[in-house]
């Protein structure tokens, strides 16, 4: 079997592999870099169970070579917690149920990371769209915008909800 030697900036982290040359990104952080956050789910791109940011913007690691990635910056999940604590995100997707099995969360919150950097207010419509090729089975998307917009307000410095607060408001809303 050929293999490549492969460096890959992976978390901030400079990583050298020597991996399969027919091995997608997703296989090689799984296998050969140990960051099993990141998951297999459809490998036909279709899901975006398997979503990392490549530059700051969100891509399917199924799909992508690795050798496609050199020299670019390659963020997964374990890469959003910094100094022992959970990302903004992390932590509002864990207060409002918005993980729920989890499968489909890291793909979520990647691309909700790079929604906000570029959009730090994003509306629930801009919310939706960016998520639109992420699927969950569990939650029904609905805690999932809410865990974004709380994370979104808590990342701009505004006083927002504790996430028992959301959750009351959001039945309220709903008319449950």
């Amino acid at each position: 079997m050929e293999k490549a030697r492969i460096r890959l900036k992976v978390n901030g982290e400079e990583r050298e592999v020597l991996a399969p040359v027919h091995h997608t990104l997703l296989e090689v952080l799984r296998e050969e870099l140990g960051l099993t956050g990141t998951k297999h789910g459809c490998e036909l791109g279709e899901c975006g169970t398997c979503t990392v940011l490549l530059d700051g913007k969100p891509v399917l690691s199924c799909v992508t070579l690795p050798l496609e990635c050199e020299g670019r910056e390659i963020t997964t999940v374990e890469g959003l917690a910094a100094h022992g604590e959970l990302h903004a995100l992390q932590q509002a997707f864990a207060e409002t149920g918005a993980a729920q099995c989890g499968y489909c969360t890291p793909g979520f919150l990647l691309v909700a990371d790079a929604l906000l950097k570029e959009k730090p207010a994003a509306s629930r419509h801009e919310i939706a769209e960016a998520t639109a090729g992420n699927l969950c089975r569990c939650t029904g998307y609905l805690k999932i915008f809410e865990a974004i917009e709380l994370a979104a307000a808590r990342m701009r410095g505004e006083v927002a909800p504790d996430a028992e607060a959301l959750a009351r408001a959001a039945e309220v809303i709903r008319g449950s």
